[in-house]
């Protein structure tokens, strides 16, 4: 027997669904998949970023303690930020690098002293216009922090 257009069911005329399971599919799918997408571009900017700031603070450790002096070991840490950065994408200038010694940290370059390379990076949420400034979160603060002990045999200038 077919199925009458008009249901005889007490919600009324409304009663006959067929038809709209697609309807609901799709608006079911974009309520769920854009906030699903959102998120997976929000996580991926804010690894790229952490292995920006991590990989940066760990090369700018190398290079300060194998460099012959203290200007030429403070250039090169900037020079080996800026290019990690870079190399990821993001802009150098947003940066801040932080360098600390011990056991003296007036003199970083000892031999066998520490140097700690403290990389500090904000990382913008993707799709957000600047001009969006509430009592909400735009940016993601990351640092990153590395630690090279300087050589015992080091002789520098």
């Amino acid at each position: 027997m077919p199925r009458s257009k008009l249901s005889a069911s007490p919600t009324g005329l409304w009663a006959d669904d067929s038809g709209s399971a697609s309807l609901e599919f799709v608006t079911v799918g974009l309520v769920l998949l854009v906030p699903l997408v959102y998120l997976v571009l929000a996580m991926s900017s804010i690894q790229a970023g952490a292995l920006a700031v991590e990989g940066a603070a760990r090369q700018a450790a190398r290079v300060f303690v194998q460099s012959a002096d203290l200007d030429s070991a403070r250039a090169s840490a900037t020079r080996a930020v800026e290019f990690a950065l870079a190399d990821h994408g993001i802009d150098p200038d947003s940066a801040s690098i932080a360098v600390s010694c011990e056991p003296r940290p007036s003199s970083c370059l000892t031999r066998q002293g520490f140097v700690t390379v403290t990389v500090a990076l904000s990382v913008a949420l993707p799709l957000l216009p600047p001009v969006l400034n509430g009592d909400f979160p735009v940016a993601v603060p990351l640092t990153g922090t590395a630690t090279q002990q300087v050589s015992r045999f080091w002789s520098g200038g």
